[in-house]
């Protein structure tokens, strides 16, 4: 049976305690796979993963961040029947909604925000006699994303590519409750180039979320 390990540093690694959670089909109730249970232990490794990647990404020229986004658009379009499926598998929604609506708009994600990054300009504005104030858009740093169970990939890509796209990198939980396509975009974000450390995926124990 399959087990879905945490995305840490470009790896998938399994909880540093060992446990893990039982995944089940909610169509049928029967359990297909499991996944790593993590810990407080297991998102300080993946903050530190984030944190040490935060400045390189941020230095990254935009035209090169763009074009990695955009490939994770492109690799999401050409693998949709797989992650189509497991949006089946783990939800228990109907295939076609998958196809028409979670997975295009998921890559939809990522191809906006990148285009979009382009359009992030600091601004200036004169105050007569006394001061220019100046509004600087900049990277942050680490961006935390908790993403629901009703719509796994289309709400985890959007929170995620925005952040992205700016300049952060990200530690991101999805819903224990349907982790597999948050699972699958750590592959392809290998696949696309995305540099090790700026987007991680940990799946807490018993959140709830």
């Amino acid at each position: 049976m399959k087990q879905y390990n945490h995305f840490i540093n470009g790896e998938y690694r399994p909880s540093l305690h060992g446990r893990t959670m039982d995944i089940l089909n909610p169509a049928t109730g029967q359990k297909y796979a499991t996944l790593a249970a993590g810990d407080e232990a297991d998102v300080n490794l993946a903050y530190n993963a984030a944190h040490h990647a935060a400045e390189g990404w941020a230095l990254t020229p935009l035209a090169e961040r763009q074009a990695i986004l955009q490939k994770i658009a492109n690799i999401i379009e050409d693998i949709a029947d797989e992650l189509v499926a497991a949006e089946m598998m783990d939800t228990g929604k109907p295939i076609s909604l998958a196809r028409r609506l979670d997975i295009p708009r998921a890559a939809s994600n990522f191809s906006f925000f990148a285009a979009a990054a382009s359009q992030l300009a600091s601004e200036s504005h004169y105050m007569p006699g006394q001061a220019i104030n100046y509004t600087m858009r900049q990277p942050i740093g680490v961006v935390g994303c908790i993403s629901p169970w009703n719509l796994p990939l289309y709400l985890f890509t959007w929170k995620i590519a925005p952040a992205l796209a700016a300049g952060n990198t990200v530690v991101a939980k999805p819903s224990e409750l349907t982790p597999v396509t948050a699972a699958m975009l750590g592959e392809i974000c290998n696949e696309a180039g995305l540099p090790a450390g700026s987007t991680e995926y940990c799946s807490r124990y018993g959140s709830g979320q």
